[in-house]
């Protein structure tokens, strides 16, 4: 019978090094070589060659170009645009100092701008959903995104967390707001060391999912949307319960006591083989499918259940 470690090496080298790294142990050069392959190989490669001469993923930064005339034939948003690409790239864990990924980016910073009011790619615009993503990629990729960062931290609402629709009244948080910010946050602090203002608003917006056990109403302890206890990937910029898990388990605390709901949840969804399925897709246009649709065993899913359990048993919780 084949293991679900066996089954995750029979996979893309995108998954591939990273259960190298993870799970098999292998030594630190075996991890590099297979890295270098997501950049010229498989799914890494495909999508490094589907870049345009104008150095965006279908004519735009958001949406595609021809989205708004189009919008008929595609059933959800659109993914085939240069953010959702740059983050697949990203989640591929495509090694940023590639020469093929650095002209890819190159041309993103040059040639890509926001259909908001232009502005270019890495300099954001002003929805955090989508400038916490800009941070991600930005700090990823190596390009500077502090002015983002300082945008995000003025933009912080009283409960902790974030919300695209701050700048039309709204005073609550969302938890899909918030996890963006979290993860660009993060990931600019790895980068760059951060600033004690970039590392208290990162722990303010922790504290606000942890306040709601990462789905539930703080007034009413009701899920919040039901739809968030269904793992997807990619995850675009929608929120659930294993990509929150996987933000924590990315920041490296030791598990707060108020993550054991969501982990005892992460627990019940494993199957009798050892894997997670794939649930809830987010429709829309895509470049190709990674992954054999809803219902079915998920690699991406059983790869970062597994991560978030290592981490949370190795801690004794």
């Amino acid at each position: 019978m084949v293991t679900v470690l066996e089954w995750l090496l029979d996979s893309d080298p995108a998954i591939r090094w990273q259960v190298l790294r993870d799970f098999a142990h292998a030594p630190a050069e075996v991890v590099a070589a297979e890295r270098a392959r997501v950049a010229t190989e498989g799914w890494g490669a495909r999508l490094l060659a589907l870049q345009g001469e104008d150095g965006q993923w279908a004519g735009g930064a958001c949406f595609p170009a021809r989205y708004f005339t189009e919008r008929d034939q595609y059933r959800g948003q659109p993914w085939t645009s240069t953010l959702p690409t740059l983050q697949l790239l990203h989640d591929f864990g495509i090694d940023p100092g590639a020469e093929p990924v650095r002209r890819a980016v190159a041309s993103v910073k040059d040639g890509c701008l926001w259909e908001h009011a232009g502005q270019q790619f890495f300099s954001g615009e002003v929805e955090p959903c989508i400038n916490g993503r800009v941070v991600t990629l930005g700090a990823y990729f190596g390009e500077d995104v502090d002015g983002v960062v300082a945008r995000l931290l003025g933009e912080q609402l009283e409960d902790g967390g974030w919300n695209c629709e701050a700048e039309r009244g709204s005073t609550r948080s969302s938890f899909a707001t918030t996890i963006n910010v979290l993860e660009g946050l993060l990931a600019h602090e790895r980068a760059t060391g951060g600033s004690p203002q970039s590392i208290a608003a990162r722990r303010r917006g922790e504290e606000y999912l942890l306040e709601r056990n990462l789905f539930r109403s703080k007034t009413t302890g009701e899920v919040v949307n039901p739809a968030w206890l269904a793992f997807s990937f990619p995850r675009r910029w929608h929120y659930d319960v294993l990509r929150a898990l996987d933000y924590f388990r990315a920041a490296g605390d030791l598990p707060d006591p108020r993550l054991d709901e969501a982990i005892g949840l992460l627990r019940s969804k494993q199957q009798s083989d050892g894997t997670w399925l794939l649930e809830n897709t987010h429709p829309g246009k895509v470049h190709f499918e990674l992954e054999d649709g809803d219902g079915r065993p998920s690699r991406w899913n059983t790869l970062r259940a597994l991560g978030v359990l290592d981490w949370y048993e190795q801690s004794g919780s």
